[in-house]
């Protein structure tokens, strides 16, 4: 019998997928820790949120030092930048959070708040440029607190004597100049809601971002005094929207869809590839946060695509049983699937730099049949190109 030999690229595959197992990580009786090989991080993590980015409203309480680079840098979302020989009055110029030497005391540490409650499934601690100062070891707590239940808190927890904290992440080591990332899962973390987060790093030194990967726990709904159900964004981040595939993401990546506001530049959206060859369409499924009982409005944002943004697009939705949608049993629709539902009527013309509003008469479908729930949508363009934001309003089911 002839054995078939197994390509390269299989090969390395496995390799990385063995590494997966074999990297040895600090856990405990309630927090397993797994790590992620660098290569793996973005696609492990893909329809994953950044929980800890300023995009959605997080930010740095307090810290114990950043004397030699501002801890908010933690919380940039793009990625850690180097200027080689620029030196300012604290000494070398980082894009990162960097403390003294000879840190009298076990870590230093950064207090996040996130703008939004999440439970979190993995964390990254990102040490891009800091090489021979990187911090030699890392960790992270959290902790969750109501809003508005306790009057000065904020105070409380931004202070070293706070003791509320609980171990999401135990110490791990970290390497110089290098992403590192470790899931995390047990009885410690699971199902656990979390509001603000404590970096550790031993003893002291230099992380350029924290990335906290996870899922928003969407707000509760809004009551009014007319009793009138409001317009929520079902696919916004803030709501628990997520990217979950698209065909392309050459140029700008499928989860700046749903972030809150229109960006700063065409570098926050999402963009795919020139297409040469006829008929060609791209495509991007998004998971809604909040799960629709009608949609009313859907927005198609091409801000800063100007010579780029795509000739037409296309949004339809996806419809489920009730029950199965709460319990996720049927998992994500595939693009091709045959229950895709017209929302908007046809394809519409694209503009440049544009927020393109489709709602009354441009809705052919905005309730579903058999009074079942809109639980994803897909945005078609036609042929390519680039687009901002998708919003989808309606309310929630």
């Amino acid at each position: 019998m002839e054995i078939a030999s197994i390509p390269q690229e299989a090969l390395e595959k496995a390799t990385e997928a063995i590494s997966l197992i074999d990297q040895s990580s600090n856990s405990t009786s309630t927090v397993s820790v797994t790590k992620v090989p660098a290569s793996l991080i973005d696609s492990t993590f893909s329809t994953h949120t950044n929980l800890t980015t300023t995009v959605l409203g997080a930010s740095v309480l307090s810290f114990s030092d950043e004397w030699f680079a501002e801890a908010n840098n933690l919380l940039t979302p793009t990625p850690a930048i180097r200027r080689p020989g620029v030196y300012v009055h604290s000494g070398a110029w980082y894009d990162g959070w960097e403390t003294r030497r000879h840190n009298s005391k076990p870590f230093d540490w950064v207090v996040v708040k996130l703008g939004c409650v999440g439970v979190v499934d993995a964390v990254e601690v990102d040490t891009a440029y800091f090489n021979g100062n990187e911090a030699p070891e890392a960790g992270l707590e959290g902790c969750f607190i109501h809003e508005g239940s306790e009057t000065g808190i904020e105070k409380e927890i931004a202070d070293e004597s706070f003791t509320r904290w609980e171990e999401i992440l135990p110490k791990q080591l970290c390497g110089p100049s290098q992403r590192q990332a470790w899931k995390v899962s047990g009885p410690g973390v699971e199902g656990k809601q979390w509001t603000h987060l404590r970096l550790k790093m031993f003893p002291d030194g230099g992380i350029a971002r924290l990335r906290v990967y996870g899922k928003v726990v969407p707000p509760p709904l809004v009551s009014r005094q007319d009793n009138e159900q409001p317009l929520e964004d079902l696919a916004s981040a803030l709501n628990g929207g997520v990217a979950v595939e698209c065909s392309d993401q050459h140029f700008g990546v499928k989860s700046n869809l749903v972030l809150p506001g229109r960006g700063k530049d065409m570098g926050d959206g999402w963009e795919t590839a020139r297409s040469r060859a006829p008929g060609h369409t791209d495509w991007a499924i998004i998971k809604l946060g909040l799960k629709g009982k009608s949609i009313e409005k859907v927005i198609v944002d091409t801000k800063d695509f100007r010579g780029n943004f795509p000739r037409a697009v296309k949004v339809e939705g996806w419809p489920a049983e009730p029950s199965k949608a709460a319990l996720g049993l049927d998992g994500p629709p595939k693009a091709d699937s045959a229950g895709w539902v017209s929302l908007i009527d046809g394809e519409k013309k694209c503009q440049a730099d544009t927020e393109h509003v489709f709602e009354g008469d441009d809705l052919v479908a905005n309730v579903p049949l058999q009074d079942w729930v809109w639980t994803h949508v897909k945005m078609t363009i036609i042929p390519d190109g680039g687009v901002k934001r998708l919003r989808i309003f309606g309310k929630r089911a």
